[in-house]
């Protein structure tokens, strides 16, 4: 069916491109926050590579669709109706987002995280999976969950011809059968961008197959499936400015149709019959639902294709260019700084996108992140970004050194393994990098106006 709520059509024209050069509205944008040191602050959320906060626009579609909430697929209410062609019309939206091939299929998950578990779930038996160490643990560890897949892990490339040489070499010398790998096309803790193209193409001429981690890349540049000839995407709606818990892999058809499904249940099958055994015989369906057991997250899909509509009209050229300005002051700033050091594995003028992870000498990062927070209204991350061995090969520490994400062992002052990470996007204002800098400035040249101490792991204000 094609009906959809009226009051959605007020929030689906394009934008006027004369905005396309400042951010896009975004929830929180307002919020006040407290002092430490007196006072209330504008909130500046600069921890976008976690979670970005929700576009005005997607935040408005699910508060006009929301009275016309049902169930989805097998209802036979208007409402019901309604939101099955609602979830489907999405998956269409996303597909087009993608630039998906024709026979590519769509399916919603929970996030990236369940997204490359599906692959590994459905990957034929005996593949062989090529990772590099440096990705985030949704892409390094899923593969680790099949007993008869082989996992070959890729030393850090120092630049990204390294990368594609390094690829090549560990494929030239595999044995043959199925094959995959999983490359991320933006750090999440650097921010650098990596040469998916030549990547896929390495992959391709070894027989093997590539998914994209794009969770960093899709919020920030766009990502055409047909472009870049992947395999699979897979991306979160939490950093697409679409909460709600809702995640997307698309690609390839033949390997998720021909696994068994990723969770048995209702939705995944067409037909559940008693076996003349006694038993259970079962007709999966061979379409995204195959993956899609229960009742689907409607909210959350439809969040994700609101987001994916509103990035594209507002226009990835104008957003990415606004975004590099943002990211050049940020590095300017930091540059002024000789006790900053910014992480990077491709070298200080790589291409990124506005993520940036650094250390500050003399500083223990958590307490620094703290600070920043409680002094100065800004929030930013510290830790280890789960993406444990990137960044202890990017601070030279040792395998064993202590240290895990978000529970420094170290007092405020002490050296700990961890790093701070500053990250925005198309609704982050020029305000809040410009505070950030001078945050920073302030904090190493005079110190913390605070004392601080470690609770639960964490380095708060100590309130005494």
């Amino acid at each position: 069916m094609s009906a959809r709520p009226a009051a959605t059509s007020a929030t689906t024209s394009a934008p006027d491109s004369s905005a396309a050069c400042e951010p896009l509205p975004v929830l929180g944008g307002d919020v006040l926050v407290p002092l430490v040191t007196g006072g209330e602050v504008t909130y500046a959320a600069l921890d976008y590579a976690a979670s970005a906060p929700a576009l005005r626009r997607v935040w408005d579609d699910i508060a006009a669709y929301a009275p016309y909430y049902g169930s989805v697929h097998r209802g036979a209410g208007y409402l019901s109706q309604l939101s099955t062609d609602l979830f489907e019309n999405s998956r269409k939206d996303v597909a087009a987002f993608l630039g998906c091939r024709e026979d590519d299929q769509v399916v919603f998950t929970r996030s990236t995280t369940d997204s490359l578990n599906l692959l590994a779930a459905v990957a034929p038996r005996g593949t062989e999976v090529f990772v590099f160490e440096t990705e985030h643990h949704a892409s390094l560890l899923p593969w680790e969950q099949r007993a008869d897949a082989t996992v070959r892990y890729l030393s850090a490339p120092r630049s990204p011809r390294q990368a594609v040489e390094t690829l090549e070499k560990a494929l030239a010398g595999r044995a043959g059968g199925p094959a995959l790998v999983c490359v991320t096309g933006a750090s999440n803790v650097t921010g650098e961008l990596w040469p998916v193209r030549e990547l896929a193409a390495a992959a391709h001429a070894h027989g093997a197959r590539i998914v994209l981690d794009a969770a960093q890349l899709a919020p920030h540049h766009p990502v055409d499936i047909a472009e870049a000839d992947v395999d699979w995407v897979a991306f979160s709606g939490h950093k697409l400015y679409a909460p709600f818990g809702a995640g997307v892999l698309a690609g390839r058809a033949d390997w998720l149709r021909d696994a068994r499904p990723y969770l048995a249940g209702g939705g995944a099958s067409r037909k559940v019959t008693r076996g003349e055994d006694g038993g259970i015989d079962v007709e999966w369906h061979t379409t995204a639902a195959r993956h899609e057991a229960g009742s689907p997250n409607v909210i959350g899909v439809y969040a994700i294709a609101s987001a994916c509509k509103a990035l594209a009209e507002a226009g990835f050229e104008g957003l990415v260019a606004r975004e590099r300005r943002l990211i050049e002051k940020v590095r300017a700033g930091l540059a002024e700084v000789p006790e900053v050091r910014v992480l990077s594995l491709f070298g200080e003028d790589a291409p990124r996108v506005g993520v940036l992870s650094f250390v500050v000498e003399g500083w223990n990062s958590s307490h620094f992140a703290a600070a920043l927070s409680a002094e100065y209204g800004i929030g930013v991350r510290d830790g280890l970004f789960c993406a444990h061995p990137l960044v202890r090969t990017l601070l030279d520490s040792e395998p064993d050194e202590p240290g895990e994400c978000g529970a420094p062992e170290a007092a405020p002052g002490e050296r700990s393994l961890n790093a701070i990470r500053v990250s925005f996007g198309a609704g982050t204002p020029d305000e809040h990098v410009e505070r950030f800098v001078g945050a920073v400035k302030e904090l190493v040249r005079d110190g913390a106006r605070w004392s601080y101490r470690t609770e639960d792991g964490r380095c708060v204000p100590d309130r005494g």
